[in-house]
């Protein structure tokens, strides 16, 4: 079992920034994917972006060049930092891990743009 906390959202005026953390239960060491969805209210959850334990990413079209992943071992903790937020951002966001076949998530943390 994995459990993941996610937190880092709030409000935020567009054009700004946010760092969401997920920190783990676990050693994340040896876990090799980790990432973030999201979900906004009527939409389909969506991917964001991941990371793998050679620290290769991949961002979403829609977030490419505004938001960075990143992973902290030592911490056991995944970012994502977002900058340049628009209101189409405004979502749940939900860090996730995958485990011995199994996917782990956080309990969700909400980022609203709006001015």
């Amino acid at each position: 079992q994995v459990q993941l906390a996610d937190a880092g959202g709030g409000l935020v005026q567009p054009g700004g920034s946010l760092r969401l953390s997920c920190a783990a239960s676990v050693s994340i060491f040896s876990i090799g994917h980790m990432g973030w969805y999201r979900q906004a209210p009527g939409k389909k959850r969506e991917v964001v972006a991941s990371i793998t334990s050679y620290d290769t990413t991949n961002v979403a079209d829609s977030a490419k060049g505004r938001f960075t992943i990143s992973r902290d071992n030592m911490k056991n903790t995944l970012y994502l930092q977002m900058n340049s937020l628009t209101p189409e951002d405004t979502a749940l966001y939900y860090c996730y891990t995958d485990r011995a076949s199994s996917r782990f998530w956080g309990q969700g943390t909400q980022v609203t743009v709006s001015s």
